[in-house]
Order: C-alpha cells, then structure tokens, then sequence
C-alpha cells in the first residue's frame, strides 16, 4: 500500500504533494514502483496535527482520485470522515481506512450501502493528544478485544468478514513499549482471521531505536515492514513503495525457493 498524503502537515512527507497534480504524478511513480493499493488522505493524523475541515479535506482528496480514474490498482481513502468517505467511494475509491474504525455517527451507514472494503484501525484517544500518556495493561489484549468489537459491530449490519481489514495501529496513542509489545504479537492479531495491515513507514518508534530523523528511516522503515510480513501481515503501507517491493521480492524468493 503506496502512501499519497495530499496534506500539508504529514509527519515525513507533508508538503511534498499538497497540490493535485503533484499527488496525482507521486501515486503515479507509486504504481510504477509496484504498489498494489494507493492510499489517499487528505488529513494528517499524526501526534499534534491539526483538525482539517470537511470540506478542505473534500477539496484536497477529490480532484487526486478523479484524476487517477481508470488506474489499474484499487484506491483507499484514508478518512474517518463520513461525508468524505461517501464521495471518495463515488469519485473511484473502493477502500476505507479509517483511524476511527467506523465509529463517527454515519460511518457505518456508508460502508454498509456501499461494496467497499474497509480497513478497521485501533487507536487510544484522538491525535491531537494521543501520546501524552498512552496506558493500558496489556496493549496485545486491548487491542484485540477492540478490534473484535468492531468486527461484531460489521456482523451486526451486515458487512462480511471478506471485506474488512485490520490495523493495530502502530504509534496511534502507543508507546514505543507497546508498540514493541503489539509488533511481537502480531501473529495473535493475524489469528483474528482477516488481513492484518501493518502501517510502520518512516514512524517514531523508529527513529526511537535508530536514532534517525524521519527523512532517514527508509531502511529501518523496510525492515520493520518486512518483519511485520514475517508474523502475518498482509498489507504494508509505505512511503518507499520500490525499496519495499525489492525487500519483498528477495523474501519471497528465498521462501519460495524460486525466482520466477
């Protein structure tokens, strides 16, 4: 999953692609780097960032999908809005991510009337103050019960289990303790029976256990995302889509024990 953050505030890349043309030529390089999915968002989420209105929000992710109509990859839009959702389904979207896992007043009811896939994140608290002080008991076990939660919440109103993906959320109100913790349970996680997604790319834990500033943290970012394949993820979501598609393409070889 190529990340194609049309934002002025993401934590690596804001800025870079903040105009549509500029977003739409990076998701572009990304399928050509090998991305299978591209995901959109037109919100920074990161620690601190700041609440984006829906219509701004609208106006930065809606000319980036319609200007990628026809493409031969499938388009997640990273939102946990519901009026935002709802349009980018329109406009050529068949995913949702959501850091909010389909709780905001409306959510469901989109997902529901649509045949999106959706992609259901844990988190603890809202981003804005999420990692002052992250505590639970244990975050393994947390984190699954939530995460079954939603899963029951999707049987209720009829969303089958192949069209839901899950998300621990590494680094959402989590601290490089747990995030460790989660990392090493993954397998656990991957047991709830549906394809896990790990989002690592470019994150502080990293820069905690390298020391390297965000703009330095590809490698320990293709690393930790080739681990996360490792123990059972599905889905990985990157800013570096051709570094980690050669990381891939090695483990794989090697696992397979071809090269074809």
């Amino acid at each position: 999953m190529g990340i194609v953050n049309v934002t002025p505030d993401s934590f690596s890349d804001g800025g870079h692609y903040a105009t549509t043309q500029a977003a739409i030529q990076h998701a572009l390089n990304q399928i050509q780097n090998g991305a299978d999915i591209l995901d959109i968002g037109g919100e920074s989420t990161r620690p601190g960032a700041s609440i984006v209105s829906e219509q701004e929000e609208l106006d930065r992710v809606l000319p980036v999908i319609e200007g990628l109509r026809g493409i031969e990859v499938p388009i997640s839009i990273d939102t946990y809005k519901p009026r935002v959702m709802q349009a980018a389904l329109a406009a050529g979207a068949c995913i949702v991510n959501d850091v909010n896992a389909l709780q905001a007043e409306g959510a469901l009811d989109v997902v529901v009337k649509s045949n999106a896939a959706v992609c259901l994140m844990h988190k603890q608290g809202a981003p804005q103050t999420m990692q002052d002080s992250p505590i639970y008991k244990n975050v393994t076990d947390e984190v699954l019960a939530f995460l079954r939660e939603r899963i029951a919440a999707m049987d209720n109103v009829g969303i089958s289990h192949d069209r839901i993906i899950v998300d621990p959320g590494f680094g959402f109100g989590k601290t490089l303790a747990h995030n460790l913790e989660l990392f090493k349970n993954l397998p656990r996680l991957s047991g709830l029976g549906m394809p896990l997604l790990a989002g690592l790319s470019r994150k502080s834990m990293l820069g905690m256990l390298t020391g390297r500033d965000v703009n330095e943290r590809m490698v320990s970012s293709v690393t930790a995302s080739l681990l996360a394949a490792q123990l059972g993820a599905s889905i990985v979501r990157v800013h570096d889509v051709r570094e980690m598609v050669d990381a891939l393409k090695i483990w794989n070889s090697v696992r397979e024990g071809s090269y074809e």
